[in-house]
């Protein structure tokens, strides 16, 4: 979780809530899941792909928003009511998920991009033998203002690669405040076993009952 590309900004408030959770008698040691690297890639392929198989059925005619209209030509009309009822961002994903389960590309992105995602849950398995929680940053960057990144998709799908992994899995996974930079709040995220919950619990409250970031509030204007 800490890898090239975090900002030091933000390893500079995870270690230091790691750093306390230690003073309150926790104890940490550094561990590797070389899978992770490719968690990203996975997560977007396995969920552009179900994106375009769960909206396939949004074409305005049989089944959601439909647009008025005195066009007799269906394959119009469908694509008018698809286009209008749908944003940017999903029709990007929708796009990207058709081409993934198209003939030919089946096998080399989505099925490759599953198995992907069950080394990652056998990594987290076998971490989680030896260690109770994983921590790391939430986000590899500062939060940004509102709209700063609305055309730079890149960037803000980078701003998932630390949590598609718990969402990838399955695995439990909290994110609580560990700290501010330029008055916006830096995330810890813990991941732990299924059915071991309670702990993320525990361990957000110890860092809120030792720190006054819970009861600051962005100055938002």
């Amino acid at each position: 979780f800490f890898e090239e590309g975090v900002e030091e900004a933000v390893k500079r408030h995870v270690w230091s809530a790691i750093h306390l959770l230690e003073s309150l008698g926790a104890t940490y040691e550094e561990v590797s899941l070389p899978s992770l690297e490719y968690a990203l890639a996975a997560y977007y392929i396995i969920a552009m792909a179900e994106a375009s198989s769960n909206l396939a059925r949004y074409d305005g005619l049989r089944y959601g928003y439909r647009v008025e209209h005195d066009d007799a030509d269906w394959s119009r009309i469908y694509a008018r009511n698809r286009r209008i009822g749908f944003g940017a961002e999903v029709r990007r994903r929708i796009m990207l998920g058709t081409y993934a389960l198209s003939a030919g590309y089946y096998e080399q992105y989505y099925l490759k991009a599953l198995k992907i995602r069950t080394l990652i849950r056998r990594e987290f398995e076998e971490a989680l033998k030896r260690f109770d929680v994983l921590v790391g940053p939430t986000m590899p960057l500062p939060p940004f203002n509102i709209g700063e990144k609305i055309g730079d998709p890149l960037t803000l799908y980078m701003c998932d690669v630390l949590t598609v992994p718990a969402n990838l899995t399955g695995y439990p996974a909290i994110s609580v405040p560990c700290g501010f930079e330029g008055n916006l709040p830096i995330g810890l995220q813990a991941i732990t076993k299924p059915f071991n919950e309670d702990l993320l619990l525990k361990i957000s409250f110890a860092l809120e009952a030792n720190t006054d970031f819970i009861g600051r509030r962005p100055g938002l204007s």
